[in-house]
């Protein structure tokens, strides 16, 4: 639907304030439209049908009890204010997991959920989450010694009589459930934005925010390059974090007086329930390609496939956003009922790319193209190179046109955002070029060497690693990338967390095609600074594999590690 400032008093998705600035559809006079699917009744449903439990909120300056089964708007207000200003929420435990199949009753008092048993403590719920690796029933005794007594288990441990065991047949897609009714439902009062696909999801998604920040929409973004509301930023350990995480995000969005958000929607969030029950109004499907198969992950390219379009079949979103270039967009739209909205550039579309050109200065790399829309055409400019980042904005475009924001007010914010670790240019040395980005698999490192071969450096110089203990396939395919489009090539480490940093890179160098030149640095920082010395004007050196990331990963702790300010330092010391 296309905003229409005229029309914007009859337009269902969008509403104006001041000088008809578009503020889109939450607020006075314009109705929440959510296509919720039947698993996920909202609070104010729950509410109307009586069926949300009595709670004891405290809340300062002043207490009070009240009861949510009341009828009437007022108790709605009570939820907001008990969370703007909360010291403390309490349930009662069978009120909490009233909403989910289980066995098991107690009427004892739950002021916090936890999966972590270090955080567990008196008045937590522990989940006990079963994972690829670890099992949280064996971490249940820790959280009995922390003072826990209250258990959300699939199958009963052995813990002392007085704790108390919920079974249920998945903790998981319980902790979805539990997780929401205990943050309140804040996710039904948000218009959510959600984005899978194998590559572009963090460049699309922050272009959006960005995009829908500055159109007056003020958007949250929940992703690889962690958590952002308001200007506040936090880390996540997972693209899409746990269920019980995203609640308390999302509430945090709403204290925050954000109501927009978009959130990248990862397969193993798919698969592993972290995003059940979320009542996504707009999805995006990116591109699709072998990724994430293998120990811990997906056992094959068709499970990752289906994991991937449940986002599009399960969740009733209103519209969906679909990249026509993809051949695996038309197995993507297979039966979602809403809206359909393509993007692409080798393809017409309705938001439809053409006249690409790349351009360079000392310090910047991107391209720039004609968005054809309705018969429109709006020039845009892109601070990051190659087709695929013309793809990721059409992408943020069209997602952003979903809520009455047009390509010309996109094009204005996307001419000054450049994303983070996505094709981001390191200032240094001059004439020559450094770039840090996430590409970590063969495929994202192939498309990145090949858009800077089309720069026409003096070298292409590549530094990169690959994780240790797992996704072993990916060595292979990044060696075989760097083999074919770098003059030069730097192995190094890539958080090789308890697998020795050596095994990861020998493996890889065994890969690397006859007659390649390339050298073995382990040391990743030492790398770096050999990188940044070896190149001379007109090169442009590629560092792969890191990207926003702020640590390495080395047997299991996180050391601080930036790429960028390592590269400035390197590039500092040289200039002296």
């Amino acid at each position: 639907m296309v905003f229409d400032k005229a029309k914007a008093e009859i337009n269902p998705l969008a509403r104006t304030t001041g000088k008809n600035a578009p503020l889109g559809p939450l607020g006075a006079g314009a109705p929440l439209q959510k296509n919720v699917g039947a698993d996920s009744i909202s609070a104010r449903a729950r509410l109307r049908q009586g069926k949300l439990p009595r709670a004891h909120i405290e809340c300062a300056p002043t207490d009070f009890v009240f009861d949510q089964r009341e009828k009437t708007p007022h108790s709605l207000l009570f939820i907001i204010y008990s969370f703007l200003f909360k010291k403390d929420v309490i349930m009662k435990l069978n009120d909490l997991v009233q909403h989910i199949s289980h066995t098991g009753a107690s009427e004892t008092d739950i002021t916090a959920i936890t999966y972590d048993s270090r955080k567990a403590c008196a008045g937590s719920l522990f989940v006990c989450l079963v994972g690829a690796w670890l099992d949280g029933h064996t971490y249940a005794e820790s959280a009995y010694q922390n003072g826990c007594r209250a258990f959300l288990v699939e199958h009963r441990v052995d813990l002392p009589a007085d704790a108390v065991q919920i079974v249920t047949d998945d903790t998981r897609a319980a902790l979805a459930v539990i997780g929401a009714d205990f943050y309140g439902n804040p996710a039904d009062e948000l218009h959510l934005i959600g984005i899978t696909g194998t590559k572009g999801k963090t460049t699309t998604a922050l272009l959006t925010a960005a995009i829908m920040t500055e159109a007056g929409l003020p958007c949250a973004y929940i992703g690889s390059n962690g958590v952002d509301i308001a200007g506040v930023h936090e880390a996540t350990a997972n693209t899409t974090p746990e269920s019980l995480e995203l609640h308390r995000l999302f509430r945090k969005m709403l204290d925050a007086g954000v109501r927009h958000c978009v959130l990248e929607v990862s397969s193993q969030a798919l698969r592993h329930h972290r995003v059940d029950g979320v009542p996504f109004e707009v999805v995006a499907f990116t591109n699709l390609s072998e990724d994430h198969i293998g120990p811990g992950e997906h056992p094959d390219f068709e499970d990752y496939k289906c994991a991937k379009r449940r986002l599009f079949a399960e969740y009733n979103a209103r519209t969906m956003v679909y990249n026509v270039d993809d051949p695996y967009s038309d197995f993507m739209r297979e039966g979602f009922k809403g809206e359909q909205i393509s993007f692409g550039i080798q393809n017409a579309a309705d938001y439809h790319g053409q006249n690409l050109a790349q351009y360079r200065s000392q310090t910047a790399l991107g391209v720039d193209f004609d968005c054809v829309h309705a018969g429109e055409t709006t020039h845009i400019e892109v601070m990051s190179p190659g087709t695929f980042s013309a793809s990721d904005a059409l992408c943020a475009v069209a997602l952003c046109g979903a809520f009455g924001v047009t390509p010309a007010q996109a094009a204005a914010t996307l001419a000054h955002t450049p994303v983070q670790g996505r094709f981001e240019v390191v200032e240094g040395l001059p004439g020559r070029t450094f770039i840090v980005d996430y590409s970590h698999n063969g495929l994202a490192l192939t498309s990145a060497l090949k858009t800077l071969r089309a720069y026409n450096p003096h070298r292409l110089l590549c530094v990169f690693g690959s994780v240790g203990g797992r996704t072993q396939v990916r060595r292979k395919e990044l060696a075989d990338a760097s083999s074919a489009y770098a003059d030069y090539t730097i192995i190094t480490s890539d958080n090789p967390d308890n697998e020795p940093p050596e095994d990861v890179i020998r493996d890889i160098a065994g890969h690397m095609a006859p007659g390649a030149p390339y050298t073995c640095i382990t040391d990743r920082r030492e790398a770096i600074y050999a990188a940044v010395k070896m190149a001379e004007p007109g090169d442009i050196v590629l560092f792969a594999g890191k990207g926003h990331e702020d640590y390495q990963l080395i047997n299991g702790k996180k050391l601080h590690f930036v790429e960028r300010e390592i590269i400035k330092e390197a590039c500092a010391e040289i200039s002296k």
